[in-house]
């Protein structure tokens, strides 16, 4: 799975599956730019220990929702270093969660704007500068296949959309640049830090058939590979990291 000599940008590679992402691809000899909106320190350990294995990466702060800081992300990745090969987009989050009575169009409009527009916008702007066996890797998640768990509609939403956006996206933009997705279940990760209850993690860990959650280097691995030239007959594919949780 050699990324050597290949041009990444992780969007939302600050920490956890997004830090995991940037430093497996430049374990696998990519030089990586990532993007962070609020985790500054943690982006800088990351591109640290980036560094200290010998490789090249840089952070930038960016609000992809936001078409002037996705211009400047394009932007830094040429002028630093000179092309984008690849696109690992996993911005995105739950924001809160609001039953359907609860939430007003504003938290409605937030959460697809992290999710799918931040996506849109970031794809758009790399593809002119993409060439032929470049790769996107986008995030969906499980909330895709189920519905996502209480109070999380919009994001189970949001992310039905990116797996359909990736599918027809595979299609205008075959044969020349490959797009996937991953489609994570339940990820030892700040997220579920912030979302989930305690009792529901250890709950639905049991249920699979692992018998436990999964790591963000697990995911990361998979992102490599479907980033990678090995993966070259594979394109519009939602491919599920869950433990056996849901089959699909």
């Amino acid at each position: 799975m050699s990324m050597t000599g290949k041009i990444a940008i992780v969007a939302g590679g600050g920490r956890d599956i997004g830090a995991a992402c940037a430093v497996e691809l430049a374990a696998k000899g990519a030089d990586v730019l990532i993007t962070y909106q609020s985790s500054a320190e943690q982006a800088k350990a990351t591109v640290d220990k980036i560094v200290s294995l010998g490789g090249k990466a840089i952070a930038i702060q960016a609000d992809l929702t936001q078409p002037a800081d996705v211009e400047k992300t394009v932007n830094t990745a040429l002028s630093e270093f000179g092309g984008i090969d690849c696109l690992v987009h996993v911005s995105g989050g739950l924001v809160e969660r609001k039953k359907i009575i609860e939430m007003d169009l504003v938290h409605w409009n937030k959460v697809l704007d992290v999710n799918l527009t931040s996506l849109f916008l970031m794809v758009k702007a790399v593809i002119p500068h993409m060439k032929p066996g470049s790769s996107i890797v986008t995030f969906s998640s499980q909330a895709a296949r189920d519905g996502g768990g209480g109070g999380a509609v919009p994001y189970a939403t949001s992310k039905g959309a990116v797996t359909t956006f990736t599918r027809g996206l595979a299609k205008e933009l075959g044969p020349d640049i490959r797009v996937n997705a991953v489609c994570p279940g339940m990820i030892a990760t700040g997220f579920h830090d912030t979302f989930t209850p305690d009792t529901v993690r250890s709950n639905v860990a049991s249920s699979t058939c692992i018998k436990r959650e999964g790591t963000s280097e697990e995911v990361a691995k998979l992102v490599a590979f479907l980033a990678s030239d090995d993966a070259s007959y594979m394109t519009g594919n939602n491919v599920d990291i869950n433990g056996g949780l849901l089959f699909s």
